[in-house]
């Protein structure tokens, strides 16, 4: 019996020790597209005098958000890594809230996947940051 994209997705993602440090939680994955969480943490912030989240935190959320959304598309790849991501930050995080990514897979070749994602806190528009990546697709064996 085959292991659903998602299922493997969420092993893979809970998986990824700094995810766990990050305190990840994914909300929903399948289909290509994925939702991840990340609570406000004081060890997360990037300058003191304003309490602002580390824009490298922001970054491994939205990279490991896109990789599980890739993990979770309906073709099942077994692996995946990022080859790159282009991430623009459109302002700081609001401090004491949730940061929340979602990434989608939009376009695949045969081993290539192409995501777009966006990171937000409380207020989604304007987004904290958007993203634009390629990740290595390895699709699984069907034989």
């Amino acid at each position: 019996m085959a292991i659903p994209p998602e299922q493997i997705a969420r092993q893979f993602i809970e998986a990824i020790p700094h995810s766990r440090e990050l305190g990840m939680t994914i909300e929903e994955i399948g289909g290509g597209a994925c939702l991840i969480s990340m609570p406000y943490d004081e060890k997360l912030i990037g300058d003191p005098r304003t309490g602002v989240i580390h824009g490298g935190a922001i970054s491994a959320l939205m990279d490991t958000c896109s990789g599980a959304a890739v993990m979770s598309h309906p073709t099942g790849p077994s692996a995946t890594a990022t080859l790159d991501l282009r991430i623009d930050y459109m302002r700081a995080a609001t401090p004491r809230q949730t940061i929340r990514a979602r990434a989608e897979v939009y376009h695949l070749t045969r081993s290539v996947a192409f995501v777009r994602a966006r990171a937000y806190d409380d207020q989604e528009d304007p987004p904290v940051a958007t993203a634009a990546g390629a990740f290595t697709l390895s699709v699984r064996d069907r034989g």
